[in-house]
């Protein structure tokens, strides 16, 4: 059993989970979510692509429905000691099972939370799981618990998002390395990453983003790789990432000399940042750290050319994102900054009028004192000789 955590620090989780639905007067959790899984019992699978169930109920041993390749894995990685199997069936669905065993347990008529806000759980499915439970039992929304308990880290966790700090920068000065004229952005990819695996890290959450040229204007990752020129810029966004824990960065690159505009949008971003980082206070809200950035970028005519939203709230994650919404920096968001949060401050700047790039940001840790950041990197615009 590859368990990353102490059964101690399992107990607790399951203890802050079980007062939870207790106040929530919840009788059941159907949980969805992998991240939930793997935070409650270390249970670690790309499985949920499929179907499964962890069925949950206060102070009792859960029960983890799930497919047959996923049998030696949940005993591998995790705490579960009862593992249910649903069977592939041409035209059966395992979400009868789900009824069958809350039937088994003597639910029906009680009140049973889903996690519906969840890759883990498709459109289909949870259309199904409501059909089969309409007369079963009073059924909720509670999408947000086991989130909102993830949502900050126990020391343990910490340590894991320094670590992957670590490796974010490792990752960093592997790519700076290589990024030079004639270096295939392939290459880089591959140095960055080979940085976090020789780490002993893990894969992210989502691709890491790269783009040059007239492409490092754009936000997400695409396929199709480019050559480096004598005079370029290049955006990274990308994560040094242990145990599933993410810490993120972002940078944008210039090789030969920056124009001015890359010069001019570098002193916004950093200004922002640095405004962010003020504002990165235990009690403020998500709302105030985008209004710190959005002021110091709008006050310099440069509103058209930033996003809706400046950062992130971060954790243990699994395919498809690393991000953790809705605890995101976005305008009158007023969900609050809590002592010991992971989060991923993003300044981007995209001018497409003259295809100039700029972004610049990091990971934090929140503490009553203010914010710690993961990463060792200068903030100053990284530039490469062409």
């Amino acid at each position: 059993m590859a368990l990353h955590f102490s059964s101690e620090e399992f107990a607790e989780r399951r203890a802050a989970l079980d007062a939870k639905l207790k106040e929530r007067n919840l009788d059941c959790l159907l949980i969805f979510a992998q991240e939930s899984m793997y935070w409650l019992t270390g249970f670690d699978t790309f499985g949920y692509c499929f179907f499964q169930c962890l069925i949950y109920r206060p102070y009792e041993e859960p029960i983890l429905l799930t497919r047959s390749a996923d049998l030696r894995q949940a005993r591998n990685t995790s705490n579960l000691k009862d593992i249910r199997l649903w069977m592939d069936v041409a035209g059966k669905s395992p979400v009868g099972q789900v009824k069958e065993l809350l039937f088994d347990l003597d639910l029906l008529g009680t009140h049973i939370g889903v996690e519906y806000d969840t890759h883990g759980l498709t459109a289909a499915n949870g259309r199904l799981l409501d059909e089969s439970l309409h007369s079963f039992a009073n059924v909720n929304d509670a999408s947000d618990i086991v989130k909102s308990l993830r949502l900050v880290k126990s020391p343990a966790e910490l340590e894991y998002v320094r670590i992957a700090g670590k490796l974010a920068d490792d990752a960093f000065e592997a790519a700076i390395a290589e990024i030079n004229p004639g270096a295939d952005e392939g290459r880089i990819l591959a140095k960055m990453q080979s940085a976090i695996f020789e780490g002993g890290g893990d894969y992210p959450a989502n691709e890491f983003v790269i783009g040059s040229g007239p492409d490092a204007l754009l936000c997400r990752y695409k396929s199709g790789r480019r050559v480096l020129s004598s005079q370029d810029q290049i955006t990274l966004e990308w994560a040094g990432v242990y145990r599933h824990y993410h810490a993120a960065s972002i940078r944008t690159v210039i090789l030969g000399e920056p124009t001015p505009r890359h010069l001019e949008l570098h002193r916004a971003a950093k200004d922002a940042l640095l405004a962010v980082e003020k504002v990165m206070q235990v009690g403020n809200t998500f709302g105030d750290l985008f209004a710190a950035h959005a002021n110091v970028l709008d006050d310099r005519g440069l509103m058209p050319h930033r996003l809706n939203a400046c950062g992130y709230s971060l954790g243990a994650r699994f395919t498809p994102s690393w991000m953790e919404p809705p605890y995101m920096a976005f305008k009158e968001n007023a969900h609050e900054i809590q002592e010991n949060m992971v989060l991923f401050m993003h300044m981007i700047i995209m001018d497409s009028d003259s295809e100039t790039a700029m972004t610049l940001g990091q990971t934090y840790i929140t503490h009553e004192e203010g914010p710690e950041a993961l990463s060792q990197l200068s903030l100053d615009l990284p530039v490469k000789a062409g």
